[in-house]
């Protein structure tokens, strides 16, 4: 009889215990915590150079400054300074120059800043949550790796007890 006809023994039955190592990944991210925009944000300290590090800072104290709704309302009383004298020109060309050069670059830097603030903090929540979930799996995963380490002492179990019966069984139905 072929090896794939014959039924499985008792000692094939059962597959050899897994001795389980948790992936260095799963270590990484509890040291790491999730990935959120504002723990980039703050200068890096021990790393670079001093004068790296001090315009960091002042790149990222002008940024949060600019960066702000109230920015933008001074930006557009700067700007509207300068549009009596383009409308007075009277030529198309420093009409335009004024509101692309002048409007639009002043007023918008600030208003995108404000809409990618709010997009970073959008960006750190969905982080979070997925930390938090990622968590989740990998608890549930240790209770269900705990419940089939269970299961399989029971499946060993009976599967002495089996081997016990099996001489019996023969007996009996010679």
């Amino acid at each position: 009889m072929p090896s794939w006809a014959r039924p499985p023994t008792l000692e094939h039955v059962m597959p050899a215990k897994d001795n389980y190592t948790p992936h260095d990944r799963v270590t990484e991210r509890e040291a790491e915590g999730p990935v959120v925009t504002h723990a980039h944000h703050k200068p890096r300290r021990r790393r670079g150079h001093r004068l790296q590090r001090l315009n960091e800072r002042i790149g990222l104290r002008i940024t949060q400054s600019v960066g702000t709704m109230w920015a933008a309302y001074v930006f557009v009383a700067l700007t509207l300074v300068s549009l009596p004298a383009a409308l007075s020109s009277g030529n198309a060309i420093v009409i335009v120059a004024w509101i692309a050069q002048t409007f639009l670059q002043l007023v918008l830097l600030p208003i995108i800043i404000v809409g990618q603030n709010i997009q970073a903090k959008a960006s750190d929540a969905r982080s979070l949550a997925t930390y938090k979930d990622a968590g989740a799996l990998l608890e549930e995963s240790a209770r269900i790796r705990a419940h089939l380490d269970e299961q399989d002492k029971v499946i060993a179990q009976l599967l002495e007890q089996v081997r016990d019966l099996k001489p019996q069984i023969s007996r009996k139905t010679k």
